[in-house]
């Protein structure tokens, strides 16, 4: 058993990019580049936050949001920190912060062979709503999309 771990979760800052960029490469086929991130702090419509454990970021997410919409844009956490309750903790900050923000439905994409993110998506409520055809182009592979309603 893995000993308990004391984190918080916090608005994503310039300086977390380098190591937010780290876990996204350690993460994903194509990852987002730094630019990609800093790009998204200057965005009004884009929150991310971090999952910071005594000054070590361990995760990371961030949503976009247009009028009563939310789509989730990347979402990881350090290979180190998985399967630790890291990632439940950042959406279910995130689904709060949303509902209390008057986002109605939050959108995402997932590749069919992410099982753990399917398990965690479907595990918060989130469904399947269609399936898009080659979204994924490194390796190519489809895409599941998936929404949780936050207000009916």
């Amino acid at each position: 058993m893995k000993p308990a771990i004391h984190y918080r979760i916090r608005k994503m800052g310039a300086g977390d990019i380098p190591i937010v960029s780290e876990i996204e490469r350690n993460s994903f086929p194509s990852p987002w580049s730094e630019l990609s991130f800093r790009s998204e702090l200057h965005n009004p419509l884009t929150e991310c936050v971090v999952a910071d454990a005594g000054g070590e970021v361990i995760g990371y997410l961030c949503v976009s949001m247009v009028l009563d919409e939310a789509h989730l844009l990347t979402f990881g956490v350090s290979p180190l920190w998985r399967k630790r309750g890291v990632g439940r903790s950042m959406m279910v900050y995130i689904l709060e912060m949303l509902r209390g923000s008057g986002i109605r439905n939050l959108f995402l994409e997932v590749r069919p062979s992410n099982q753990p993110a399917l398990r965690l998506y479907e595990s918060l409520g989130f469904r399947r709503t269609g399936l898009r055809r080659g979204y994924y182009s490194f390796p190519k592979e489809d895409a599941i999309v998936m929404v949780k309603v936050l207000y009916p």
